[in-house]
């Protein structure tokens, strides 16, 4: 027998493996500053900008000061028009997320479905959506229907990608596993199939979410009746830098809490899917 020594490997464990609770507070600490500090920055810049004629002309584009200071703001037209955006924007998503999850579920389980439905959904699909807005006003009219179904077909579309695709990819073993056990159709579903499909459903519904807000706003462009898109219009017609700028923001206030709150009712559904196992240092 050889009588070399031999090698014992040994690794001392980090601060993170030592505290993970207090890591794990540094970090979500880190990320809420440097979530603050992003608009923060950009919003530094287009001031500086702006009053310094550095690429922006201040006599057309507002600062963000001007826009935040001024009495539009105190306005209730101004609020009125986010309440409008804000319930037309949630009735079609809650259509399209609906309808997306019914059909992406049954054509994800069923082959039959997928083969019958898939080539002409993808069809669908490929077609520019605001074009399809004559047809819509065409069959519904020109009252409130037309815009809240163009919100609920762009949902829609995503929605139903983000569920047939994740179930169809449910690994084999899961499924097997349950068949072992005599697992029903209903059961192999509600235990295997939805759990393991769920944090991408949610992930399609953070992009549908956003989606759902950039057509609200584009439709009340294209049709400007009320809501923000017809605010930002009007400051656009009436030469009211003020006005088009104060509608910008709003609309993407209006974009971040919505996605935050899709992302936050994700994490409480899907306590079991970590978001991000991404390392904090490379």
């Amino acid at each position: 027998m050889s009588d070399s020594p031999q090698v014992v490997l040994s690794r001392t464990a980090s601060d993170a493996e030592k505290h993970p609770g207090a890591t794990a507070r540094r970090r979500r600490m880190i990320e809420i500053g440097l979530a603050i500090l992003g608009p923060l920055v950009f919003l530094g810049l287009w001031e500086v900008c702006v009053r310094n004629d550095w690429w922006l002309d201040g006599r057309l584009i507002s600062s963000p000061w001007e826009i935040i200071t001024s009495e539009r703001l105190r306005e209730r037209e101004v609020w009125d028009a986010v309440w409008v955006t804000t319930v037309r924007m949630l009735k079609g998503f809650v259509i399209g997320t609906v309808l997306g999850i019914v059909l992406g579920v049954a054509m994800g389980i069923n082959r039959y479905v997928r083969a019958a439905l898939n080539s002409t959904l993808t069809a669908l699909y490929t077609v520019p959506k605001i074009a399809l807005l004559p047809v819509y006003l065409l069959i519904f009219g020109f009252d409130e229907a037309p815009r809240v179904y163009m919100i609920a077909t762009v949902v829609f579309f995503f929605v139903w990608i983000y569920t047939m695709a994740p179930i169809m990819a449910v690994p084999m073993g899961y499924r097997e596993a349950a068949s072992s056990f005599n697992a029903t159709g209903w059961q192999m579903f509600r235990h295997v199939l939805w759990p393991a499909a769920l944090p991408q459903i949610f992930v399609g519904l953070r992009v549908a979410a956003g989606v759902a807000v950039l057509m609200v706003i584009a439709v009340e462009l294209i049709l400007p009746r009320d809501g923000i898109g017809y605010f930002v219009n009007r400051g656009r017609e009436l030469g009211l830098p003020d006005n088009t700028f104060l509608g910008v923001l709003l609309a993407a206030l209006l974009g971040i809490v919505f996605v935050g709150i899709v992302r936050q009712i994700g994490r409480w559904m899907t306590p079991w899917a970590p978001e991000d196992n991404s390392p904090g240092q490379i």
